[in-house]
């Protein structure tokens, strides 16, 4: 592991967030100088952003606290675009009205997690509408068009592999890359911005912005990209069987979202507790050695220390003393617990646990909408019921029928 002279990349180093940096000594030297301005940029096309874009919101929580300015740009502008990266195909067009509620709706959550204000490394909030609403279109091709090859353009990976795929690609994403490396170098005009971070698939468009600001005359800059993030299992971050983890609490009950964190995979504690709290290192260290049943412990510090900064300590002491109670009722004998092995058909798990008297009656009350785990419906009577190693997960039938499945 590299040492760098610098608080901002050493932090990033040793907390796991570092995939690719275009020119690590000379930003290293820049950042250990000078108090530098950050951007990453997010996506406006729903009301709530979810847990794969909270390493991008911490990116910007350590460019803060170690002593430089984030910039969180909205995008107002390209959301009217839509990203290409990772799709499979073309997104709906949104209205402004739509995307300024959407908006609206995502800041109270960069709010708990950075501090906006004026100061020299206050956080801000812009809408990259600003500056792309008023482009005539004649006029942006002439000043940008010429610094992109259309040969280039067809190698990035967000386009490749929706050709490869035979889905469609519009000619309106197309032009995304364009526009965020628009966004690079204005903001490096407007608010002396030298640094774009963003996760492993925005690196061409990065690397975009730094050559177009660097042929039109504009500063050096500098792009800096995390990895690719999946779970021990490789699913990607953000997604569950019962749909996504959303950071707002209006799309996602602080305590489902607290539990999302308890039973994460045990491979996984040590780097969620790197990537996603302020806990210190020498203790993360120390919880991600834990064995058996005590890496419970680390696992409930990672729920709580990830649920406090992004619902509020409140939220997250409320969510473990309902899981404390919940479960503690469970193993004193007033809960039933059933154990699922490697994985139990869900209409056998429900007749095995006492709640159905048979399969049938078990598919019917499925059918109904009567089944839940973890206060998620359950709709699938062919799901195979899992657990994680040394999880446990309540599940109900009706108001008054409740248990424990642990493997």
């Amino acid at each position: 592991m590299p040492e760098y002279r610098s608080e901002l990349l050493n932090v990033l180093d040793k907390r796991h967030y570092t995939h690719q940096i275009t020119d690590a000594e000379r930003l290293d030297f820049l950042a250990s100088q000078n108090v530098i301005s950050g951007y990453v940029g997010f996506d406006p096309t729903a009301p709530s952003l979810h847990i794969g874009s909270l390493v991008q919101i911490m990116l910007l929580r350590r460019l803060q606290q170690t002593g430089h300015k984030p910039i969180v740009v909205m995008g107002g502008g390209t959301g009217k675009v839509g990203d290409p990266s990772g799709r499979d195909e073309s997104r709906q067009l949104l209205t402004d009205e739509v995307i300024a509620t959407n908006i609206a709706s995502q800041r109270p959550v960069f709010e708990r997690l950075l501090t906006f204000g004026d100061g020299p490394t206050d956080a801000v909030m812009v809408n990259n509408a600003e500056w792309l609403s008023g482009l005539g279109y004649l006029d942006l091709l002439r000043e940008v068009g010429p610094h992109f090859t259309i040969n280039r353009m067809l190698t990035f990976e967000s386009v490749k592999s929706r050709l490869d795929r035979e889905q469609p690609l519009t000619f309106l994403e197309f032009n995304y890359m364009i526009l965020q490396a628009y966004d690079f170098r204005e903001l490096a005009e407007r608010y002396g911005c030298r640094l774009q971070m963003g996760g492993s698939d925005q690196w061409g468009n990065i690397v975009n912005g730094i050559e177009l600001t660097r042929r039109t005359g504009g500063p050096e800059l500098y792009g800096y990209t995390t990895p690719l993030l999946t779970t021990a299992d490789g699913k990607k971050m953000g997604k569950t069987a019962s749909g996504a983890v959303w950071l707002n609490e209006d799309l996602l009950p602080a305590y489902d979202f607290w539990q999302y964190w308890r039973n994460v995979d045990d491979r996984d504690v040590g780097r969620f507790l790197r990537l996603f709290t302020d806990i210190d290192l020498a203790e993360i260290e120390r919880l991600e050695k834990l064995e058996g049943g005590e890496i419970n412990d680390a696992k409930i510090a990672l729920a709580n220390a990830v649920t406090a900064l992004v619902r509020g300590e409140d939220a997250a002491a409320n969510a473990e003393s309902t899981a404390r109670e919940t479960f503690a009722g469970g193993a004193g004998g007033d809960l039933p617990v059933l154990n699922v092995g490697d994985g139990m058909p869900l209409p056998a798990a429900l007749t095995a646990i006492g709640f159905t008297a048979s399969n049938k009656e078990a598919k019917r009350k499925i059918a109904e909408g009567a089944v839940k785990l973890d206060d998620e419906a359950l709709s699938d009577p062919g799901m195979v019921l899992t657990v994680d190693e040394g999880a446990q997960r309540r599940l109900s039938l009706g108001r008054k029928k409740h248990g424990i499945v642990t493997r």
